[in-house]
């Protein structure tokens, strides 16, 4: 299989990644009052209209800073490989680390200390859900812009989406395609706490904005999806032709995926790997203030076109935030 993004681009980075909560009242309080996040974009599963999808991010909603949940009434996940297993997000340094292990605790958030892992510096813990999650140094590189509404400081708060773990049970089947159908590079491994090898892929100009980190883990059963879950990882394409011509590579590599579909906020594109994980192709625009004025995004339920004529509906059937 060639490795070439001549004609597609390279994919520059995460652009979101997607998870399940079973308490979007809760979620909400837990990711913008103790976490400070941005809602940035307060919608529906698009698939599903009964269900919220809430966008947390970054000051101004960039690409690459959105953690996003779908709402549905689920038992918690059965963790296991063939998954995505842990979210990082980006602080810009070793002090901010150092505040967020406070903040936790006083949250009643527990949590494994600042650790070092792939020579970086990390504070690994969990939402009351059990989603996993890490707060990570950046040292300032990636996209992040602070949120002057937050409760966090400034300096200490998360600037964005970092290197996502993965779970498989084989390593080359999923090497093949972040190789020679994303256009990724393995760079290194580390050891896991657990003593085994993470492998580590990059993609655009690296750094941990554009990194995906896999854990081979043969002997474990499959996750089930629930609530604590990863729903699907989305990573950046930066125009509309280049993501026209990512569907025409993956039609042409004869790629199973979801065709174009056209999310309004941006354009998506959907495909398995080979053990499971559910990834997207989704490009940097239009972005969040296509339908709202970008100094109020997320105070209210935002609709696309196609679904607005239903808003009555649709607003009946979701619980309060």
């Amino acid at each position: 299989m060639q490795n070439t993004t001549e004609t597609t681009g390279p994919l520059t980075g995460l652009h979101h990644v997607t998870a399940i909560t079973a308490d979007a009242p809760y979620n909400h309080r837990f990711y913008t009052q103790t976490l400070g996040m941005r809602l940035v974009k307060k919608t529906v599963n698009q698939d599903d209209v009964s269900a919220y999808h809430l966008f947390y991010a970054d000051g101004e909603a960039n690409p690459g800073t959105d953690l996003t949940f779908f709402d549905w009434p689920v038992p918690r996940e059965h963790r296991g490989t063939h998954a995505a297993v842990r979210t990082s997000l980006r602080v810009r340094d070793e002090a901010a680390l150092e505040y967020w292990a406070a903040r936790l605790t006083d949250a009643g958030v527990s949590h494994a200390g600042i650790e070092t892992r792939d020579d970086r510096h990390q504070l690994p813990f969990e939402d009351r859900e059990g989603q996993r999650l890490a707060l990570i140094v950046d040292d300032g590189k990636g996209p992040g812009v602070p949120w002057a509404k937050s409760p966090v400081p400034e300096a200490h708060q998360i600037r964005g989406l970092g290197p996502i773990l993965i779970s498989v049970p084989d390593l080359a089947p999923t090497a093949a395609v972040l190789i020679h159908v994303m256009g990724m590079k393995e760079v290194r491994t580390y050891a896991a706490e657990d003593g085994r090898a993470i492998h580590v892929f990059e993609m655009g100009a690296g750094g941990p904005a554009a990194e995906v980190h896999v854990k081979v883990e043969p002997g474990l059963s499959p996750a089930g999806q629930g609530a604590g879950a990863v729903h699907h990882v989305a990573f950046r394409v930066t125009t509309f032709d280049q993501y026209e011509e990512w569907a025409r590579r993956l039609k042409e590599l004869r790629i199973p995926n979801s065709g174009m579909v056209d999310r309004f906020y941006f354009r998506s594109l959907y495909f398995r790997e080979p053990n499971g994980v559910l990834f997207e192709l989704a490009t940097d625009g239009p972005g969040f203030a296509a339908d709202e004025d970008a100094a109020h995004l997320g105070e209210r339920l935002a609709l696309p076109p196609f679904l607005e004529g239903r808003r009555a509906a649709i607003e009946a059937g979701l619980k309060p935030l």
